[in-house]
């Protein structure tokens, strides 16, 4: 039997699981994968505050984890089946048997949105990526597409102007939604083309990628221009799956609706992170949901 149980091990999970380990809850963190969720694919971690000295997602994450485990918090690297709530206590089923608690933090994040366009599928793997870090290296000096206008976007064609002279970073409106500084630097960059009011229409190729349709939004103007590779980011889909069968309160997008000490409309139930229906989404935002999950559930069991 334990305290507290929380589903995901990304930045939001990571601070959760410490922050609750640190108010001498009995913790575990579920994760499918590997601790880090999406830091993993951040190539330079720059922003986070104390953190003077840039590295990468994999290092910050991996810190976090140790940081949690040196405070008491325990691992599971399994899939999770499903979540129910019985007699006041949530029970999370795995492959391998389930495991109880008096309280769940929700952070499972969130996945990269597919365009769905035609070739998108059919290439995946084979020119088409949503993650510049884990395949930039196959396309060095590489023709570069990339989607999207956001701070993904313009991070991981940052990322990849570094691999190549020759990135394009297709936007369909007529100016960058990433943070102004971010922006700046994607604009200023001179291995970054930045073509705005332009939509990737359909992925062409063979075994491979070998080039894109582009549709102009303002004119409609359709043309088809040589590629090697398309970098795709726009924008995530959340993985709440899990709580449909608990009846948690969710968007017309699917996040998982909170107040501000991260309770769901569930009692018990808290949710931590991109999961989360929240405007900013970033590694020291999910951090601090995490903690606040943490704090209130700590709460919750001392009420109980």
């Amino acid at each position: 039997m334990l305290d507290l149980i929380i589903i995901g091990a990304g930045p939001a999970g990571l601070a959760a699981a410490q922050y609750g380990a640190r108010a001498n809850l009995k913790v575990l963190v579920i994760e499918q994968l590997s601790a880090g969720g999406q830091a993993l694919v951040i190539d330079v971690l720059e922003n986070y505050p104390g953190d003077v000295s840039p590295r990468s997602g994999y290092e910050f994450a991996m810190d976090m984890q140790k940081q949690a485990e040196a405070f008491g918090a325990s691992f599971l690297f399994s899939p999770v089946l499903s979540v129910k709530k019985e007699n006041n206590r949530f029970i999370v089923e795995m492959p391998d048997g389930s495991k109880e608690a008096c309280a769940l933090i929700i952070a499972t994040g969130a996945k990269p949105k597919l365009l769905g366009i035609p070739g998108e599928s059919e290439f995946s793997g084979r020119g088409v990526s949503y993650c510049a870090t884990c395949d930039g290296n196959f396309f060095k000096g590489k023709k570069i597409f990339v989607v999207g206008g956001g701070d993904a976007a313009c991070d991981e064609a940052r990322y990849l102007s570094n691999l190549s002279p020759n990135v394009i970073l297709v936007h369909r409106r007529d100016s960058l939604r990433a943070q102004k500084a971010l922006a700046k630097r994607t604009l200023e960059n001179p291995n970054i083309q930045v073509r705005f009011n332009k939509t990737i229409k359909e992925i062409k190729g063979d075994q491979k990628v070998k080039s894109v349709v582009l549709s102009d939004t303002i004119t409609g103007e359709i043309n088809e221009e040589a590629a090697d590779a398309v970098f795709i980011f726009a924008g995530t889909v959340p993985q709440s799956a899990l709580v449909l069968s608990l009846n948690a309160a969710l968007d017309e997008e699917g996040y998982i609706i909170t107040d501000n000490k991260m309770s769901t409309n569930i009692k018990g139930l808290y949710a931590a992170g991109d999961v989360r229906a929240e405007a900013f989404r970033q590694v020291i935002t999910a951090a601090a949901d995490g903690a606040t999950a943490a704090h209130n559930a700590a709460k919750y069991i001392d009420e109980k």
